[in-house]
């Protein structure tokens, strides 16, 4: 059996009894990581090479200012690059091989082979120079890109240098490998979409763990303690998370702000209320991989065993609005235009909608398909890089708002929700479903006897 069949079979066995409290060990964590690169060099690398026209492709980096594409590529044990890394891979279609090398003292896990012997020859630009015209590529690929910041990744520095050594008569052969980096960095393989599935449900898990009664006591929990909780719980559960999680509060006596006060600039340590409806914005990082997820929670009052009916239809307003981002999500489409033709029919529909949904997957906010901005209602600029195709195999952070408003707390409220989404050769998917129901705080008990 493969590693890569054996991975997934491991995987798979494990993923069926998982919940937040089961986390690899980091032994295990490196085993599964070096296993994930071996498949993606293997496998993904040469068809994404072939589709760019790029057949070498040079990474280069230096320790702790390294490439956001490096940053992806070495293996567990290496948590930075070391002096200067240089990685050159290099695709021979007709033979059907691909080759990686580094240009650095040692080899770069088992994946990529050290060439370079610093005793035979001093000048490591030099020794690149040198594999560079044993090879005679067609299309020499640096990571330089105005668009796409993770494709920028390339110092002046290393650019500078290393055009010093090429021989001018090569130096028509430098292109751009802006769509071949961004196209390495959104590409999820069918292993890493099994782990996929267990880090929403983790991040679903402790959302839920958060807004109920085991940390909220209505009346005397602030907002900041549940955030600092959930920082915690993340931490003891020996993950990391990308950024800091937010709660904030829309209550029936506050008009409603504008969007970026849920994010930045709301009051701290604001005391959770019964009748307040509660919004958080979370995500974890593990196996190199992120999250990213907004969920909706309501305080229930003494006399109340159920949300009240405004709400929960507030919660389905905002899955139509969801329905009609994804059902416009088309292989090749931009963001743009997906952006543009998703808002029309929500309006027409009669929703007041606000669409900001961007790539998740290497990086929280992740290279690809960037379909609105909250500040950017009608489509970014071409030279942003925003507009940018649709390709399969991408996982999104499927991040939206609708405003509604409520008669009884006389005033308007904003539904936001954002969850993890796959789109693949068959359409789109979530990636471990969505939230349809308001979690509700108490959660509600049956109790049976007189």
């Amino acid at each position: 059996m493969t590693n890569f069949k054996l991975l997934s079979l491991f995987i798979l066995l494990f993923s069926l009894k998982i919940n937040a409290q089961q986390i690899l060990s980091e032994q295990k964590r490196a085993e599964v990581l070096d296993l994930i690169l071996n498949e993606r060099f293997t496998n993904l690398l040469p068809e994404l090479m072939d589709a760019s026209g790029i057949d070498m492709w040079l990474v280069i980096s230096r320790e702790y200012n390294e490439d956001p594409v490096i940053k992806t590529m070495l293996p567990a044990t290496w948590l930075n690059a070391r002096r200067r890394t240089i990685l050159l891979f290099y695709r021979d279609k007709a033979k059907n091989t691909i080759e990686k090398l580094a240009v650095a003292r040692y080899n770069v896990g088992k994946n990529i082979i050290s060439a370079w012997d610093k005793e035979k020859q001093p000048d490591q630009w030099k020794r690149l120079i040198e594999l560079i015209e044993e090879r005679k590529p067609t299309k020499i690929g640096l990571n330089f890109s105005k668009d796409h910041n993770i494709a920028d990744g390339l110092v002046k520095t290393d650019y500078e240098e290393f055009m010093t050594y090429l021989p001018k008569n090569m130096h028509s052969k430098v292109v751009s490998a802006e769509q071949l980096a961004v196209r390495w960095i959104e590409m999820r393989t069918p292993t890493e979409m099994i782990i996929y599935n267990q880090l929403v449900d983790i991040t679903h898990d402790i959302i839920a763990e958060a807004f109920s009664e085991k940390v909220i006591t209505p009346g005397i929990t602030t907002t900041t303690e549940v955030e600092w909780w959930m920082r915690q719980k993340v931490t003891n559960l020996g993950l990391e998370t990308w950024f800091h999680p937010t709660v904030d509060v829309q209550r029936s006596s506050e008009k409603l702000v504008n969007h970026l006060y849920s994010f930045s600039g709301r009051p701290d340590d604001l005391t959770i209320l019964p009748g307040d409806l509660l919004h958080c914005d979370f995500g974890i990082t593990y196996l190199r991989l992120n999250t990213d997820c907004q969920e909706l929670a309501y305080v229930l009052k003494p006399e109340e065993k159920e949300a009240p009916k405004f709400l929960v239809d507030g919660l389905k307003e905002g899955n139509k609005v969801q329905d009609f981002l994804t059902n416009n999500m088309v292989k090749g489409r931009t963001g743009n235009d997906i952006l543009a033709k998703s808002l029309e029919e929500a309006k027409n529909a009669g929703f007041r909608p606000s669409i900001y949904t961007h790539p998740l997957g290497s990086y929280g906010h992740s290279a690809g398909t960037t379909i609105g901005m909250w500040d950017s209602q009608g489509g970014v600029m071409k030279d942003d890089g925003e507009n940018y195709p649709l390709n399969t195999n991408t996982v999104y952070a499927i991040e939206l708002n609708t405003t509604i408003t409520i008669p009884e707390w006389q005033r308007d409220i904003r539904i936001m929700l954002e969850e993890a989404g796959f789109y693949e050769e068959d359409g789109f998917r979530y990636v471990n479903g969505r939230q349809t129901e308001l979690l509700l705080i108490p959660r509600v008990k049956s109790h049976q006897g007189n």
